[in-house]
């Protein structure tokens, strides 16, 4: 089936030779066609032009979409996410505003093992309906990409069923959706003083059992102060990749804990939050394939220093914007107000945060040959947004959604 929008005042993020990802100054280009039209044929982008040379009857096609003078954009694709959980925890909330920090949340069994207790506690078909109306949420906000953690679970039975509620989300979905076990997210209770016994469970029967029922595509591990070491990292990414999953970091959100290097080491997709970075760290990353991915909500939210984007991108670097949608430090999957935060808090344009949340994360999923940008033969995920001056308007606005029509594998879904 042939559909064709039309009247789309500009054509965001065009690209002729796809890139897997865009680095350093090229972050700064964004490619727009004026007045444009763009042919969807079944789920992919056939054809797109200017409005002048559409060759075609218009009415020849099975359908019409009008977007009356709106842009178009590539859907976002969100790389970071814990979406799947049980609650919220709000009153942590106020405990930061009076000035507890995580950690200290965390030592009165607050943070990840608040979140853990509440998970054990609900059932997966409650689990399920919770997620899926977040997802909906993210989809009506522009996303057309997620990847999903576990690591709320923390035994292997809950670390399952997080995993098999992320399948379930993945078969009724429209959207995209990447899986990963982070079963190392944080250590229970029940290990406190032996936290190498719950690296060996993590080892030895969790990872196993993940790929084995082929639950997860990639593997963390939250590597920071208070949590786990370079060498227990190590240690479970190794094993991790043995079973055929690719590395994803949780790095340096807390101190210079060493996470972005062992990620660098064993090959990760992405290290993420990055809140400490210094020249090893970027050093490091410039002779990698890693994907640096900054996380501005949970900045925000926690009141951490501010991932230090200008810098990573002087030197050359890549940089994703992800939302980091949990209950605990970033409760908001909407990618529209992560770019808004990147912005104003990192120092990024508008054309920087617009690639950082587009084709390099895609790029952190491992899909940008598929998705993250508008290209002939990638998937036809799209929004259409409201009338608009240009796309420094787009985020500007950041209380606003703007957002019309979203296309997700070439059907209308809003």
């Amino acid at each position: 089936m042939q559909k064709v929008i039309i009247n789309i005042k500009k054509l965001v993020q065009v690209e002729e030779n796809p890139a897997l990802k865009v680095c350093g100054e090229l972050m700064a280009s964004v490619n727009c066609v004026e007045n444009a039209y763009l042919i969807i044929s079944e789920d992919k982008i056939q054809e797109f032009g200017l409005m002048s040379d559409l060759n075609k009857e218009i009415s020849t096609f099975e359908e019409i979409i009008d977007a009356n003078g709106g842009f178009v954009y590539p859907s976002f694709c969100d790389s970071h996410t814990h979406l799947v959980y049980a609650g919220s925890r709000e009153i942590e909330y106020v405990d930061k505003i009076k000035g507890l920090s995580y950690e200290e949340i965390a030592k009165k069994g607050g943070g990840i093992l608040n979140s853990a207790k509440l998970l054990n506690n609900t059932s997966e078909d409650e689990l399920y309906i919770q997620a899926k109306k977040r997802i909906d949420e993210i989809i009506s906000q522009g996303t057309g990409a997620v990847e999903i953690k576990s690591g709320y679970g923390l035994t292997l039975d809950a670390e399952l069923k997080m995993l098999r509620v992320i399948k379930r989300l993945k078969a009724d979905c429209p959207i995209i959706i990447k899986s990963t076990f982070l079963g190392a997210h944080s250590v229970p209770l029940e290990y406190k003083g032996r936290q190498a016994g719950y690296v060996n469970l993590v080892v030895e029967e969790m990872i196993p059992k993940v790929a084995d029922q082929k639950l997860a595509d990639y593997i963390d591990v939250f590597c920071d102060k208070g949590f786990f070491t370079v060498e227990e990292t190590d240690k479970i990414l190794k094993q991790g990749i043995k079973y055929g999953l690719t590395p994803k970091i949780h790095a340096n959100e807390l101190d210079f804990s060493g996470g972005v290097q062992v990620g660098v080491k064993n090959k990760a997709l992405s290290v993420d939050h990055l809140e400490y970075v210094g020249e090893n760290e970027i050093s490091s990353l410039k002779n990698s394939d890693t994907m640096p991915t900054i996380l501005p909500g949970a900045a925000l939210f926690l009141n951490l220093p501010y991932a230090p984007a200008r810098k990573m991108i002087s030197a050359g670097l890549p940089v994703a914007v992800a939302s980091d949608f949990n209950p605990g430090s970033s409760p908001s999957g909407n990618m529209k107000l992560m770019m808004s935060l990147a912005m104003i808090n990192h120092k990024m344009t508008a054309q920087e945060v617009l690639n950082a949340t587009t084709i390099n994360t895609a790029y952190a999923m491992g899909i940008s040959q598929k998705v993250g940008s508008i290209a002939k033969g990638k998937i036809a995920n799209l929004f259409i947004t409201e009338k608009m001056t240009n796309i420094e308007f787009f985020p500007y606005s950041y209380g606003s959604n703007l957002i019309k029509t979203v296309i997700l594998k070439g059907e209308i879904v809003k």
